[in-house]
Order: C-alpha cells, then structure tokens, then sequence
C-alpha cells in the first residue's frame, strides 16, 4: 500500500474504488449464498476500514484526510441542519423492520463501516489526489463518479430495480457535492462520515412498501436540491481556503 500511495495518489484512489467495490459485492453475494443478511459483508467492511485507519493513523495523514476537529464552527455552518434533516429521509414514510434482529444489527454495522470507507476513499483519497490549485475538477469528479459508482447496484445481484436505481445515482450526485464540499471548506471529514453511516444505517428501518414510485421521486429532488443548496451555501460562504482557515477569527 505504501509504496502505491507514494509513488502516485491517484492511482491508489483508484484502485481502492475497485477493491472496495469488488469485496463488497462479493461480500453481498456470499452473504445471499448463507441466507443472512450482510454476514459475510461487514467482516470485509470491518476489515477494510481497520486497514484504512490504521494506514492513515501510522502515515501521519490523519489532518490529510480530514480525521480531525473542523475549522469552521458549528454555527457558521448552519448548526449542521441540512444534514440532520437528510439523515432523517429514510424514515420519512413510516418505520418497517423487515430483517431479523440479527440481520438488522449486521446491517446497521456494515452500513456505519461503509460511510467510513466511502468518504475516506471518495471524499479523502480520490479527491485530494486530484486537489490541485484549482478545486473544481477534483469537487467534480469526487462528486459523479461517487454517484455514478451505485450505478453497480443493478449488476452486483443486490435487486435493484432500474428507475429507484437511477434516482439514487441522481441524489448521490448532489449528497457527494455536499460532503466534498464540506470536507474541503471545513477540513474536517468527520461530519460526512457521520451523516453518510447514519443515512445508509437508518434505510433499514424505511418501510419501503408503501413507499410509491411518486414518493421516490419526490424523495431524490428534495435530497438533491438540499444537499446542492448546502454545498452551494459553503462555497459561497467559505470562497477559498484562507477565509476557511480564518473562519474563527
């Protein structure tokens, strides 16, 4: 790993992208195979994520990769609502438990691992290989390639049907747009993290029968224009990196 990494980021980014995506999917199908729900994917997310941290934390890249306090206070960032608003989304048509208790607590585990790995890889890796004195190709691409990698959830045998699979492709998009850009104005990748995990975790709980094709589609513009606001709200607020760092003053 280290010496991808040091010889060149972008590259280890991108081979993280397809390992990560191949275990999980593998990880998916075996669990199928036993007949419970994740018991096979959240060892190899577990396992991933231990092996990120511990090469982060033993690199010294901790402040690299945003495993640290914000510079932005909670007040100039909103108090953090937009997100807590779109944690929230999943269970906005009602609560369903449709796995067992078992299943239901190796979801919510593979699910906090996987908003670890995702932003690490996508808001961390990939994006601040890319950094470079002009940000918004490197806020671009972190941001679609983020939404259109779930494109995979219609080959990797996990069910997803075409349309919800399109809608989630398009709100990704947007909720990649506002994790980067929090990350990039804030320095702190904590808050992505945090709302990505509980997001994915929380989406065990929707109760998916009665949600409707309308209500879908109602769901993804509301999330895509919350989550672009926001982003658009911090790139503006914060225009470069020297008012971001002195945002406390």
């Amino acid at each position: 790993m280290n010496k991808l990494y040091a010889k060149n980021e972008n590259s280890f980014a991108i081979v993280l992208i397809i390992l990560y995506c191949v275990l999980l999917s593998v990880g998916d199908n075996l669990s199928d195979a036993f007949g419970i729900e994740k018991i096979a994917t959240f060892p190899i997310a577990l396992l991933l994520s231990i092996i990120l941290l511990l090469f982060i934390k033993k690199n010294g890249l901790s402040k690299k990769y945003g495993l640290c306090k914000s510079k932005i206070s909670a007040c100039k960032m909103l108090f953090y609502i937009p997100i807590i608003i779109i944690i929230t989304m999943n269970l906005w048509y009602g609560i369903a438990l449709s796995l067992s208790a078992l299943e239901t607590v190796l979801y919510i585990l593979t699910m906090l691992c996987v908003g670890f790995l995702e932003e690490i890889i996508f808001r961390g890796f990939l994006f601040k290989s890319m950094l470079k004195d002009n940000p918004t190709p490197a806020i671009i691409v972190s941001s679609v390639t983020f939404g259109i990698g779930h494109i995979i959830n219609l080959f990797n045998g996990s069910g997803a049907e075409l349309l919800p699979n399109i809608l989630q492709v398009i709100y990704a998009i947007g909720f990649g747009f506002m994790c980067v850009m929090i990350f990039y104005k804030s320095g702190s990748i904590i808050p992505c993290v945090i709302v990505h995990s509980l997001f994915n975790a929380l989406s065990v709980f929707a109760n998916e029968a009665e949600i409707t094709t309308n209500d879908q589609i109602i769901s993804c513009i509301i999330l895509t224009v919350l989550s672009g606001s926001y982003a658009l709200y911090l790139a503006l607020k914060f225009k470069d990196k020297k008012n971001t760092e002195n945002a406390n003053a």
